[in-house]
């Protein structure tokens, strides 16, 4: 069961459940042939991507014609479809990277390279917890569901009820197990209820308000991730970092993605890409360095020595 959380407590005063959240078990899987409930892509010759989701009875319409649903429930993904004016369209199930890009969204995605690059820096793993402050449009929330798998657990702070409706229905989409899932309606900046967590995952716009926070509900060796838009707030919130001995292995990085045109004996990189999105910082959970006595370090710096 889902639970969504009221922020008017450190207990639970308002408790949903799936379905009232509108959560469906019927979980898609990317595998076998389409059928109602599923989502397809269909892409035109020009490499135009639509995303739908199967009924009986609907129809998709573009400026290429109209297709039945009907025609595309019980076939193999894959197959190739001609549009009542004679186009052709090829019909696949999405990719999680599909999805994100298409979803309806309520504030900024995450983009996939930058997905990619966080579940791997923050290293989720199957059964890890993770909590994670700022749903978004659900996009990150449902890359770590995939990543923690059945076992594993995403807890997620928000304080903005008007993103959650959206971001939920756009988890149910994508995530192959949102039962996982507990939303509750926080602020990490005042604090995080949870202990001794695998992760923290901070989408926030001042996550060096929440370092101390995020340190009290870490593991041993546990892993805080924020995501930022600007050098300047990296800068704030590494400073913050290392004013607390705990975070060690403190680390920033960007993506830049560039696809490449290879067709016949023309190969050249595209003439636009996804370029600065976001810088991901990183830092590790660890006992608190010992500091050498002032008289030690003024010994050392009279004989020249350094500490190798």
């Amino acid at each position: 069961m889902i639970a969504l959380f009221g922020r008017t407590s450190r207990c639970a005063c308002r408790i949903e459940t799936a379905q009232t959240l509108g959560y469906n078990w019927g979980v898609m899987s990317a595998r076998g042939k389409f059928k109602k409930g599923d989502q397809a892509l269909l892409i035109d010759r020009k490499d135009r991507r639509h995303l739908l989701t199967l009924d009986h009875g609907g129809v998709f319409h573009s400026h290429a014609g109209s297709i039945k649903h009907q025609d595309i429930i019980g076939q193999d993904q894959g197959i190739w479809l001609r549009t009542n004016m004679g186009h052709t369209l090829l019909a696949v199930k999405p990719t999680l990277s599909d999805q994100t890009m298409h979803m309806p969204r309520g504030s900024q995605v995450i983009y996939p390279k930058d997905q990619g690059i966080i579940l791997m820096m923050a290293d989720i793993f199957p059964g890890a917890v993770v909590v994670e402050a700022g749903i978004g449009s659900g996009a990150l929330t449902s890359a770590m569901l995939r990543a923690v798998g059945p076992r594993g657990r995403v807890v997620t702070y928000e304080v903005r009820e008007d993103m959650v409706k959206k971001a939920v229905k756009n988890v149910q989409l994508m995530a192959p197990n949102p039962s996982r899932h507990t939303l509750k309606m926080g602020d990490v900046y005042e604090g995080i209820e949870e202990t001794g967590v695998d992760r923290v995952v901070l989408d926030v716009p001042e996550p060096w308000r929440a370092v101390t926070n995020a340190a009290s509900a870490l593991a041993a060796g546990g892993i805080l991730l924020c995501f930022l838009p600007t050098v300047l707030q990296v800068h704030r919130l590494c400073e913050e970092m290392a004013n607390d001995p705990r975070f060690q292995l403190v680390e920033t990085v960007e993506t830049l993605m560039r696809p490449w045109n290879v067709s016949g004996r023309s190969v050249r990189p595209a003439h636009r890409m996804v370029a600065h999105s976001g810088f991901i910082t990183t830092a590790r959970l660890c006992s608190p360095k010992q500091t050498r006595p002032a008289a030690v370090d003024a010994e050392t710096s009279a004989n020249g020595e350094e500490e190798e």
